[in-house]
C-alpha cells in the first residue's frame, strides 16, 4: 500500500487513477511515499525518509527543492505538454489584446456608462483611441520551441503570420512537430530584428533570469509587442518599463503581475491564467499520477527534472532500482556484487543526467538481503529500491 500526500487541489480525474487497494491519498498523510503538488512551496517541508517521488501537476518546479530531492534520492516529475493547448490559446488572446487594446476599450466603455454618458452617442468617436494592427501578415518570434512554443508557432502560421523560432536546445521530437514553413534561426538577434510580436516559452533558470534585459530589448524591432506567459523573472522589469516609456516596446502582456507593472501604461497584466482551464488541470493531474504510479510500481522514470528517463518492460522475478552519482565504474561495481550471489541479470538499463545516474536491473531470482545491503553501501550509491 502506497501513501500519497496531496498539496493543493488535485483534479479527481487524476486521483481516481489511484486504486484504493494499492493507494491511500489525502492532504494529511504521514510517512508518505509520494507527493502530488501544484503550486505549494515545498522548500521548507521536511521530507520523510519514506518519500520516493514528487509529481508536480504542471511544468515549473521552482516551488520544489530540486537539489535536496536529488541528494536524498527523491525523483521529481513534471508534466510537460499537458497544459500546452491552454497556454497556446492564451497566447493568441494575448497577441490580440496587446495589438487591438481590447482591455483598454472595455474599460473605457464602462467608464462612460458609470459617468452617466449614453454610450451609444460616443462609441464611434471614442473607438479611435483603441485602434491597433491585425496579426495577418505580421511576424511572430517564438523563443522556445517545446510543447507550447511549437503549437504557438504552427497556429500563428495558420493565421497568416510569418513565424521565426529560436531554441538552442531544440529536440528532434520538437523539430518534427514544427511546420516546415517556420524559420528556425540559430541567432536570437535574427528573431529580434524581424518580429512584430515576440512570445517566450522557456524555463526559468539561473541562465534565463532577466534574459530579456536592456540589451535584448534594444535589439528588437521598435514597437514590438512582447508576451510573457513563461515566468515573470525572465524579463527585467526595469528594462521593460523603460522600453515602454520610449515606445521601443508598444505593449507588454504578462501573466505575472506585480504592483509596478500593473500601474504602468501599455502593460496588460493577467493573474497567471496560462494553464487555468479545467481541461489543463485534468490533463496535468492524470499525467502526474500516471508517472508517479509507474515509478512507484515499476521504477520507470518519465519526465523527471532531476533524474534520467529510464523505462523497461518487466522481466525476471525481482527488479532492483539504484539511484547513484554519475561516476565511473558504478555499473561494474553493481553487477560484480550481484554476480557473487549467482544471480542472472535478465535485463539492465543505465542512464545519466548531469551529476546523477539511474540503473534498473531485472534479476532472474531473488537476491539475498545481505547483497542488497552491500549494494546500498557502495560508495556514491544514494538509494536502492527492490520491486518484486
Amino acid at each position: 500500500m502506497y501513501r500519497i500526500k496531496t498539496f493543493n487541489k488535485i483534479s479527481p480525474m487524476g486521483l481516481n487513477r489511484l486504486e484504493p487497494e494499492h493507494y491511500t491519498y489525502s492532504d494529511n498523510e504521514t510517512d508518505e511515499n509520494g507527493i502530488l503538488v501544484r503550486s505549494a512551496k515545498l522548500h521548507d517541508y521536511p521530507f520523510p525518509a519514506s518519500l520516493l517521488a514528487i509529481a508536480r501537476a504542471g511544468v515549473g518546479v521552482n516551488n520544489i527543492p530540486i537539489d535536496r530531492c536529488s541528494e536524498s534520492g527523491i525523483a521529481v516529475f513534471n508534466t510537460p505538454g499537458a497544459n500546452a493547448n491552454a497556454v497556446k490559446e492564451l497566447v493568441l488572446c494575448a497577441m490580440l489584446i496587446g495589438s487591438r487594446d481590447v482591455d483598454g476599450g472595455i474599460q473605457w466603455v464602462r467608464q462612460q456608462v458609470e459617468s452617466g454618458v449614453d454610450i451609444t452617442t460616443v462609441v464611434e468617436k471614442g473607438k479611435s483611441a483603441f485602434v491597433g494592427p491585425e496579426l495577418f501578415k505580421k511576424t511572430l518570434g517564438v523563443i522556445g520551441l517545446g510543447a507550447i512554443g511549437s503549437l504557438v508557432a504552427n497556429v500563428a502560421l495558420d493565421m497568416g503570420m510569418d513565424v521565426y523560432g529560436y531554441d538552442p536546445f531544440l529536440s528532434v521530437d520538437a523539430a518534427l512537430r514544427l511546420d516546415r514553413h517556420i524559420h528556425v534561426v540559430k541567432d536570437i538577434n535574427e528573431l529580434y530584428k524581424r518580429a512584430d510580436y515576440i512570445t517566450i516559452h522557456i524555463h526559468y533558470t539561473e541562465k534565463t533570469a532577466h534574459m530579456i534585459d536592456e540589451k535584448a530589448i534594444s535589439a528588437m524591432k521598435r514597437g514590438v509587442r512582447f508576451i510573457n506567459l513563461a515566468r515573470g523573472e525572465i524579463v527585467d522589469d526595469d528594462a521593460m518599463l523603460a522600453a515602454l516609456d520610449t515606445g521601443r516596446v508598444a505593449t507588454y502582456v504578462t501573466d505575472f503581475p506585480n504592483n509596478r507593472l500593473v500601474g504602468a501604461p501599455h502593460v496588460v497584466a493577467m493573474p497567471h491564467l496560462g494553464a487555468s482551464t479545467p481541461e489543463s488541470e485534468q490533463n496535468c493531474a492524470i499525467m502526474a499520477v500516471d508517472q508517479l504510479k509507474d515509478y512507484l510500481e515499476n521504477g520507470n522514470i518519465r519526465n523527471s527534472v532531476n533524474f534520467p528517463s529510464v523505462s523497461m518492460e518487466r522481466s525476471g522475478v525481482m527488479r532492483m532500482c539504484i539511484i547513484h552519482k554519475n561516476v565511473p565504474a558504478m555499473l561494474a561495481n553493481i553487477t560484480t556484487l550481484l554476480s557473487k550471489d549467482g544471480v542472472n541479470v535478465e535485463n539492465l538499463s543505465n542512464k545519466s543526467k548531469g551529476d546523477y545516474a539511474y540503473t534498473m536491473v531485472d534479476l532472474g531470482s531473488k537476491v539475498a538481503d545481505d547483497v542488497i545491503e552491500d549494494v546500498k553501501h557502495l560508495p556514491n550509491v544514494i538509494r536502492v529500491r527492490v520491486i518484486e
